[in-house]
């Protein structure tokens, strides 16, 4: 079997003495999507901070591409393409300019194409980062880690300060076809379910630092059902009780021996509730 191409180790991170993440582990496909999905303080942003090398885990490891993320190979890095949950941009230079100074670290940086995405985001080129709205500083840096057409693209809510209409020319970039034969390997964090639920292949639960739960989407579409149960008895294929135990549901597996078949099925939204209530 191929190693995944991003993955996590039982990653312990603790920061003030709080742990951040605890005993996290995931691996990755290559070629897949993978949605975080987490309340604010679920440790998302830590754990991709983690993936990239940006922070070091106390316990565990983190790897991309085969490659330890705290020693990322040059080609490993030309590969990579980050977007932090707040812009990280020069606030002196001007969007043009930032494709200059950036576009120089990467070989296979291609201006015409990120001139493209600047205009199918409807980006400004000459104003200066620190004089953008937060919504333009986001689509700057997002055309920022699309410019060298990476392989590996790790995104911390990119898109929380876009409007519907720019979301989608957002999603369409990422998934436009591409001048490399590999596959695209994307996470991403976000809020917006709805926009996830179109695109993602996989989704991650995360809650007070762990992995709650982690599937294919589809899998998790056609085999998790929310049922009602009478008393307090876990039912058969019982995964997960409501955070709200009066209500007597449980999400349930029907891939589980004995699971029943008629309870009700979720949407991403409908999860994340249940998960989170």
């Amino acid at each position: 079997m191929n190693e995944p191409i991003i993955s996590a180790h039982a990653v312990q991170h603790v920061y003030q003495r709080k742990t951040v993440l605890n005993q996290i582990s995931l691996d990755v496909p290559e070629g897949a999507v993978l949605g975080l999905v987490g309340r604010n303080g679920a440790g998302k942003s830590t754990l991709l901070r983690n993936l990239v090398g940006l922070t070091v885990p106390d316990k565990g490891f983190c790897k991309l591409d085969g490659c330890l993320s705290t020693d990322l190979s040059d080609s490993v890095r030309e590969r990579l393409g980050y977007v932090a949950q707040t812009p990280d941009l020069f606030d002196w230079l001007t969007g043009d300019a930032h494709f200059e100074r950036i576009g120089s670290l990467y070989a296979r940086w291609d201006q015409a194409h990120a001139y493209a995405l600047a205009a199918q985001l409807d980006l400004p080129l000459h104003t200066k980062a620190k004089d953008l709205s937060l919504g333009d500083q986001q689509k700057l840096s997002v055309v920022l880690a699309l410019g060298h057409d990476p392989d590996i693209l790790i995104l911390d809510e990119p898109v929380a300060s876009l409007d519907p209409m720019t979301r989608r020319a957002f999603m369409r970039a990422l998934f436009e076809q591409r001048g490399s034969e590999s596959p695209r390997t994307v996470i991403i964090s976000s809020h917006l379910l709805t926009d996830l639920e179109r695109v993602v292949t996989h989704v991650a639960f995360m809650r007070e630092g762990r992995i709650q739960l982690m599937d294919e989407w589809d899998a998790l579409t056609e085999h998790l059902r929310l049922v009602q149960v009478k008393g307090a008895e876990t039912p058969l294929g019982g995964i997960f009780q409501s955070r709200q135990p009066e209500h007597g549901r449980w999400l349930v597996d029907t891939r589980l021996p004995g699971a029943p078949f008629d309870g009700r099925a979720l949407n991403l939204d409908d999860l994340f509730l249940e998960l989170n209530a």
